[in-house]
């Protein structure tokens, strides 16, 4: 057992020497009665310059009494401390585990002073991982993730956190109590069902109802804390959680609440009332200075939607907006919808802003969850899995009951400074920094290729819940683990090859600012068999007119006429 438990620390600890979670995740929370099919989902990008895409995966373990866990800092690696291990702890792959209980997570951050608490022990990630290992629903991993801050402490600044199981879907957001305090305040709400949910790097849970344990839930203290520390004198059933504990500022509008409203506005219609607060432009009320003209928390859809339609939530550059990355001048003559950091700079003292949309270069993996409640855990559960940019990943579904993670995706297989051919990470990171080089021209072959490959595993999914669901039935679980873990495998690592063809494709389509001609589905040739003369499309009229305003008569052929 003591053999077990190093290898487990010494697991978790190349995991965390690994991952650096940046603040800059989106996450959307899709309630049963929003889905066409009755699943609850969850979405999550995990988005920063130093985190490589890799899948992690925990087998289920029984552990002695007196066994202890080792938690290590999820974003640094600093070990924090120790906790008892349960004698039982369920299998989790990714953020998803054997019940289909999934967790996804953005920071907000919130008062500063709150972001430190000497001594605690549970950071935001292990709160997260812990939780998936111990919680059969999400209302057992709230208790879960509350109970273990309250008895060792809490160690990360204020986070926003998305739940979910079969039947429900949950918001819990949560920040510590600083320094000479124990443990956070929190308040966690279930999404109606029908509605769907997001955040992105701002709390949004303002006010609460207080005596509906069916869908509220809260610490006893949250809003005595805030009393005490003179940062609320209202009555009680004014208090915003938000308002007080992370007030939205123009960044928090800007910069977060505006990922959630690209995703809304793709859903559901009504919400160009919001587009002057996504702009920055917070208002406040009279009375106790609260933001007035923020997001709701949750809206309804204009129709039920589909895993696709979710995929695509998690697909944009405020494309048809105000916002639009594809538009202003940064995008340059091929319409890229990408501005490298830093998010703010500086011109004769004056600072200005790039957009941050929730497609966005750096994202280390992203995921849609379902979990269907009409399926054993199992097989119910699908965490559908891709790496780098949401925009032109794909997304392979990795059924929750695997027993092994696929080859493309496994810990050790490269990471942030070493190049593996069979990553996914790396052959999807090929993809999409040849096409940033000509943008307009090269993102339609990838979407192409995405929307087929997405699509035969949508179409495939019915058929694979039914085949694992008779061999559930009539050889056991473990038989149907290994159809679901050989299955997830296959198609993971066949989705990679078929994405290192696509790469070798566009290489040679669109080489030196050429673009192949093609025929018959191949690339066209002459008679004697000498490739025929490329497109040279040049740059749109638009950008040489910038060009010569910019330079004058620089580039001017002499003789030229006006």
């Amino acid at each position: 057992m003591m053999r077990r438990i190093q290898v487990v620390s010494a697991f978790l600890l190349i995991m965390v020497w690994n991952i650096q979670v940046s603040n800059g995740c989106t996450n959307f929370l899709i309630t049963k009665g929003a889905s066409v099919d009755g699943s609850t989902m969850i979405t999550y990008a995990a988005d920063s310059h130093t985190l490589y895409g890799e899948l992690y995966y925990q087998p289920a373990a029984d552990h002695a009494a007196g066994d202890m866990r080792n938690i290590y800092d999820w974003d640094s690696g600093k070990y924090r401390g120790q906790i008892p291990e349960v004698a039982h702890t369920y299998s989790v792959v990714g953020n998803m585990n054997e019940f289909q209980v999934a967790i996804g997570e953005t920071t907000y951050g919130g008062r500063e002073e709150l972001g430190k608490q000497e001594g605690a022990v549970m950071d935001y990630g292990s709160l997260i991982y812990v939780a998936l290992q111990r919680a059969k629903t999400a209302r057992e991993a709230i208790k879960v993730m509350t109970d273990l801050v309250d008895k060792y402490g809490y160690a990360s600044s204020g986070e926003s956190f998305s739940i979910s199981d079969p039947d429900e879907a949950w918001i819990l957001e949560m920040i510590g109590k600083g320094d000479g305090e124990k443990g956070a305040v929190w308040v966690a709400q279930r999404i109606p069902d029908g509605y769907i949910s997001g955040h992105a790097n701002q709390a949004r849970i303002t006010t609460f109802p207080m005596s509906d344990p069916k869908d509220c839930l809260f610490a006893k203290d949250v809003i005595s804390f805030a009393r005490e520390k003179g940062w609320f004198d209202g009555k009680n059933k004014d208090f915003s959680f938000s308002d007080v504990y992370a007030p939205v500022d123009f960044e928090g509008a800007r910069f977060c609440d505006a990922r959630v409203f690209a995703g809304f506005n793709k859903v559901a219609s009504g919400m160009d009332q919001y587009a002057d607060y996504i702009k920055g432009n917070v208002k406040h009320g009279d009375e106790n200075n609260f933001a007035v003209n923020r997001l709701p928390l949750w809206i309804k859809p204009d129709k039920k939607l589909s895993v696709k339609d979710v995929m695509e939530m998690m697909r944009d550059h405020f494309e048809g907006t105000d916002l639009d990355m594809t538009k202003d001048i940064g995008a340059g003559p091929f319409s890229l919808p990408y501005r490298w950091r830093g998010l703010t700079w500086k011109v004769d003292s004056v600072t200005y802003c790039n957009e941050r949309a929730i497609s966005t270069q750096q994202t280390g993996f992203s995921f849609v969850t379902q979990s269907r409640s009409w399926l054993p855990g199992p097989i119910g559960g699908i965490l559908w899995f891709g790496v780098d940019d949401t925009y032109s990943t794909c997304y392979a579904p990795v059924y929750c009951g695997i027993t092994d993670t696929p080859g493309c995706f496994k810990v050790g297989n490269g990471d942030l400074l070493t190049f593996s051919e069979t990553s996914a990470f790396w052959v999807f990171n090929q993809v999409a920094n040849w096409a940033y080089l000509r943008y307009k021209d090269i993102i339609p072959y990838i979407r192409a290729k995405q929307a087929d490959l997405e699509g035969k595993f949508i179409a495939y999914t019915p058929a694979v819940d039914q085949a694992a669901k008779s061999i559930f039935d009539t050889q056991g679980e473990d038989a149907a683990r290994r159809f679901l873990t050989e299955y997830s495998v296959n198609q993971a690592n066949g989705m990679t090859a078929e994405w290192k063809k696509l790469y070798q494709y566009l290489v040679v389509k669109f080489i030196d600012g050429n673009i192949k001609k093609e025929k018959d589905g191949k690339f066209e040739r002459n008679e004697w068999g000498i490739p025929v003369s490329p497109e040279q499309p040049g740059y749109p009229e638009w950008w040489y007119r910038v060009i010569v305003n910019e330079t004058g008569d620089h580039f001017k052929i002499e003789g030229s006429s006006h």
